[in-house]
C-alpha cells in the first residue's frame, strides 16, 4: 500500500494505493502502552508497500515484529519469554525473520543482535520509515539496526492499517516524545524530544476514519496537554517563532475543539495528561462539546510533594489538588483516573499515607497502580538507591489497590438508577447475549443485545454494578446517531 499526500493539499486526504503483489505474511504483536499500539498500524503500512499482508498466524509469517515496552522490568521479561516462543518457531521456518520495534529496542539497541541471536533486526520508535532498507539488509545477511531519534518525525504522512479494529474505535497519535524528564522514566531517552503532529493531518486522519465508519477516536500521546502546533519544530524552540506563528499556533485545547467541532456525531477522548501542563481551558471545551468524553486521566504518582520532587514531578501535591478541584467545579460528571507508584527510593510510611490520603481526596473512579521498578538509564536508576525493601513495595501497592477498588465501587454505585450513553464497542466476554461499551466516564457498560448493533450509540439505564462494570437495560437510541 503507497502513502501519498499532496503537499499542496496538506490534511485534506490521506491517500492509499494498494499494491496487488502481497503475498508475504507480517506478524505482528505489541506491548505496553497505547503508543506502541498505535505505532504497529503505522508500521504495518510501511511495510504493506513493501509485500506484506498481516497474519494471525505466528506459524506462517515471514516476517514476525514485536513492539516492546521499557517502562517496567515485568514488561521487558515478557518480551525476551516472547522471543523465545519466536526462536522456537523460527526453528522450524529458518526464512522467517525477527525485529525488535519500540522503546526495548531503542534501550538496548546492539544486545539484542549481540545477546538474542534470533533477532534479525533492531528498530526504535523513530525509524520506521527505515524499515524497507532494514528489510533489504537483512535479505542480504547482515543483521540491522536503527534506533536514531528524531527532533521531527511525526508519521503524519503515513495512513495506519489498522490492526485487529473493531470498526468503531481508533487511536490518532498528535505527539510524539516528552520533555518531561521524570526520574523514574525511560520515555525520554526512548522517544525522544517533544513534537506536535501539524492538526490539518490530524483532521484529515480522523476524517479517513469517519467515512470507513469508525464512531470514537482517541487523541494519543505521551503528553497530549503539551501539543502545540505553530508551524513545525520542537515546542522548546517556540520562543524563536515568529509573532505571526506565535499568533496562529494551536495549542491542545484549540485541537480538541477543533476536532469535536469538526466531527459532532464522532466521540473523542484523549491521553495521556501531565498535570504540570493541563489547562482548565481543556475542561472548558470537554464541558462545552458534548461528544467530548468526559473522562480525566490525570496520572500524580504519588501523594507526597517531598516524593514528587524526587521524581522532578513539575506540580505539588496542593497544586494538584488544586487542578482536582478544576475538574469537580467545571466538570461535576467527569471520571478521574490515575497512575501510582509504590516504593519510590526513600518513600517513608509518611509518604505513603500522603497517597492514601490524597486519593480519599479524590475518589478516583480507577487507576492504574505499580510498585516502582528501577529502569537502567532513568537519573533515579543513576542518583538514587532503590532503598524500599520489594515486600514494603508490595504492601503498600496492596493498600492502594484495595482503596482504589472501595473507591472505584463507590463511583459506580453512583449510576444506579441513571440513564448514561454507551458506544457499542463488542460483544460482552461473559455473554454472547449482551454488548458491552463505554459511557462518557470510560466506564464499561452492559447490557442486552436486543436489536441493537456494533456502532450504535445506546441511552441504558443502569441497574447494577460491579467495581469495574455496569449493568442496564437499553431505553432506545442516543442522539449521537
Amino acid at each position: 500500500m503507497e502513502k501519498i499526500i499532496d503537499e499542496s493539499k496538506q490534511g485534506e486526504s490521506l491517500v492509499l494505493k494498494q499494491k496487488k503483489d502481497n503475498t508475504k505474511k507480517l506478524f505482528i504483536e505489541s506491548y505496553g502502552c497505547a503508543m506502541n499500539f498505535s505505532d504497529s498500524e503505522v508500521v504495518a503500512s510501511i511495510l504493506t508497500n513493501e509485500g506484506f499482508n498481516t497474519t494471525q498466524q505466528l506459524e506462517e509469517a515471514d516476517l514476525v515484529l514485536v513492539n516492546t515496552c521499557s517502562i517496567r522490568d515485568k514488561a521487558e521479561q515478557t518480551i525476551r519469554k516472547r522471543l523465545e516462543k519466536y526462536n522456537a518457531v523460527k526453528k522450524t521456518n529458518p526464512k522467517m525473520k525477527v525485529g525488535v520495534l519500540g522503546c526495548m529496542a531503542e534501550r538496548l539497541k546492539n544486545q539484542f543482535l549481540e545477546e538474542e541471536k534470533i533477532v534479525d533486526l533492531v528498530v526504535g520508535p523513530d525509524a520506521y520509515k527505515d524499515l524497507p532498507n532494514l528489510l533489504q539488509e537483512v535479505d542480504e545477511g547482515r543483521d540491522a539496526i536503527n534506533v536514531i531519534l528524531s527532533k521531527e518525525e511525526t508519521y503524519g504522512d503515513v495512513a495506519p492499517v489498522r490492526l485487529n479494529s473493531n470498526g468503531i474505535t481508533a487511536f490518532v497519535s498528535i505527539t510524539r516524545g516528552c520533555d518531561n524528564m521524570c526520574t523514574f522514566c525511560v520515555v525520554p531517552f526512548t522517544r525522544g524530544r517533544e513534537r506536535s503532529r501539524e492538526p490539518q493531518s490530524i483532521l484529515a486522519e480522523i476524517n479517513e476514519l469517519w467515512e470507513k465508519g469508525y464512531k470514537e477516536v482517541t487523541l494519543l500521546g505521551q503528553n497530549v496537554d503539551s501539543y502545540l502546533w505553530y508551524g513545525g519544530g520542537l515546542k522548546k524552540d517556540f520562543v524563536k517563532a515568529s509573532d505571526m506563528q506565535k499568533a496562529t499556533a494551536v495549542d491542545f485545547a484549540q485541537l480538541l475543539d477543533m476536532t469535536a467541532e469538526a466531527f459532532p456525531k464522532m466521540r473523542f477522548r484523549f491521553s495521556t495528561s501531565n498535570p504540570q501542563d493541563m489547562h482548565e481551558n481543556v475542561f472548558h471545551v470537554i464541558a462545552k462539546r458534548n461528544n467530548v468524553c468526559k473522562h480525566i486521566h490525570l496520572p500524580v504518582q504519588s501523594g507526597s510533594t517531598r516524593v514528587l520532587k524526587e521524581m522532578n514531578r513539575q506540580h505539588t501535591r496542593e497544586e494538584y489538588m488544586a487542578l482536582i478541584d478544576k475538574i469537580k467545579t467545571i466538570l461535576p460528571d467527569s471520571s478521574i483516573s490515575q497512575d501510582m507508584i509504590t516504593g519510590f527510593p526513600t518513600e517513608t510510611e509518611e509518604d505513603h499515607k500522603d497517597t492514601l490520603t490524597l486519593m480519599e481526596y479524590v475518589k478516583y473512579n480507577f487507576g492504574y497502580m505499580y510498585a516502582y521498578s528501577e529502569r537502567p538509564g532513568t537519573m533515579a536508576a543513576r542518583k538514587m538507591e532503590d532503598d524500599v525493601p520489594e515486600e514494603v513495595k508490595k504492601r503498600r501497592l496492596q493498600e492502594v489497590v484495595d482503596l482504589q477498588q472501595k473507591h472505584s465501587l463507590e463511583r459506580t454505585q453512583l449510576f444506579l438508577g441513571q440513564t448514561v450513553e454507551v458506544l457499542v464497542e463488542k460483544s460482552s466476554k461473559k455473554s454472547d447475549a449482551h454488548w458491552s461499551g463505554s459511557n462518557s466516564q470510560s466506564i464499561t457498560v452492559v447490557f442486552p443485545k436486543e436489536n441493537y448493533k456494533l456502532g450504535d450509540f445506546v441511552n441504558v439505564k443502569i441497574t447494577d454494578c460491579t467495581s469495574a462494570t455496569l449493568k442496564g437495560e437499553a431505553v432506545g437510541y442516543s442522539d449521537m446517531n
